[in-house]
């Protein structure tokens, strides 16, 4: 195997392939990356952990074809910090020799025969946008468990109905809804996925760029895999197993009760009023005609107020929450002013957009979150 590549195209691609590797991989051979030159001209880059693969196609100036397995996070390495020149990659028995300008490395190669094969993409189902995408997937996955003890609640719940594309997460405290269209290859198409967010949030922020995302699923006996192409780069992933909890109920009809307040000014409150909010211990809102109070600490401890210009429809009413459970959802909104729903002082608080203080709130993304009591 011998090719030319030049060296911002091929540490890009390495460096993208080379994302999912695992750290402790459960055979050595998961921990390198796939090269394959091609005749034609290509260059196919791929890694797999039996979980998520990834592939992707650069040019090149292929002179002999051929394939090898080496080391996905040391090539990426070495990539990255080769200097702005061409760089030849040529395999010479069990060694392959990178070399470009002065710099000249050599790295050992992996048995590729005990390689696994990476799964197939499943068929085209649908076309969204990156940017939407991208977005979308950003505001939800905030809520996903980070607990790995709880598999299923680290996942993002994917609902297909025709041209709707529904996103849910929860982390049993807060729990986020962003709505999306996209273009289905056929109209009537209809499945549900459970994703992980960590690879759904990676597949958005690495491929949201390219302008269309083209998504696959199997919808055999069962939806198991998803993938994901753009911009010459596929991904696929297996799918988390179980049923998801029924969390849609939990978004309030009503709430007779609710307050508009401007995102920036209340995100900045919140970050300074919780400067004293030891961890773990909530930050209070509390809502009167004309303003919103946000306090934090008690007694001897450090203590801190701020009170901001908000409109309040609906009795007094005082909550608390998480600081970081407060600030995901509202930086997740984007945009100007955010409206929060009451039921209860005790009872999950809707948090939707709205794009002026009077105006209606948008439907599109809804983030529910889990008030605290707060001691005295």
């Amino acid at each position: 195997m011998k090719f030319r590549v030049e060296r911002d195209v091929l540490a890009d691609a390495v460096t993208w392939t080379a994302r999912t590797l695992p750290t402790r991989p459960p055979a050595p051979v998961l921990a390198g990356v796939r090269i394959e030159a091609d005749a034609t001209g290509t260059i196919g880059l791929s890694s797999f952990d039996y979980e998520v693969s990834a592939r992707s196609e650069i040019p090149a100036e292929v002179s002999e074809p051929g394939t090898v397995l080496v080391s996905g996070r040391l090539l990426a390495e070495i990539s990255r910090a080769l200097p702005a020149k061409p760089v030849d990659v040529v395999l010479e028995g069990s060694k392959v020799t990178v070399t470009c300008g002065a710099s000249r490395f050599t790295l050992l190669t992996m048995p590729v025969e005990e390689y696994p094969a990476l799964p197939p993409m499943p068929e085209l189902s649908g076309t969204c946008s990156g940017d939407e995408f991208t977005h979308a997937v950003a505001q939800v996955t905030v809520a996903a468990s980070r607990d790995d003890t709880l598999p299923l609640l680290t996942g993002v719940r994917v609902e297909i109905d025709g041209e709707r594309i529904t996103l849910l997460a929860t982390d049993r405290y807060r729990l986020a809804l962003r709505e999306m269209t996209w273009t289905p290859v056929t109209p009537s198409f209809s499945a549900i996925a459970l994703v992980r967010a960590r690879t759904l949030n990676d597949v958005a922020k690495s491929l949201g760029g390219s302008g269309l995302v083209n998504v696959g699923l199997n919808t055999g006996s069962g939806v198991d895999l998803i993938g994901f192409e753009a911009g010459g780069r596929h991904t696929t992933s297996q799918l988390v197993d179980g049923d998801y909890p029924a969390v849609r109920r939990l978004f309030p009809d009503e709430t007779p009760i609710h307050a508009v307040v401007p995102t920036a000014p209340l995100i900045e409150a919140a970050k300074r009023v919780a400067l004293v909010a030891e961890r773990n211990t909530p930050i209070r809102l509390s809502f009167t005609e004309g303003q919103v109070v946000l306090d934090a600490g008690q007694g001897d401890d450090a203590q801190a107020s701020e009170a901001l210009e908000a409109v309040l429809v609906g009795e007094d009413i005082s909550v608390a929450f998480n600081p970081q459970f407060l600030l995901d959802g509202l930086g997740a909104l984007g945009t100007d002013f955010v409206r929060l729903g009451f039921t209860h002082p005790n009872k999950p608080v809707e948090f939707t957009g709205q794009g002026s203080l009077d105006g209606d709130a948008s439907s599109a993304y809804r983030y529910l979150l889990v008030p605290i009591r707060f001691a005295g």
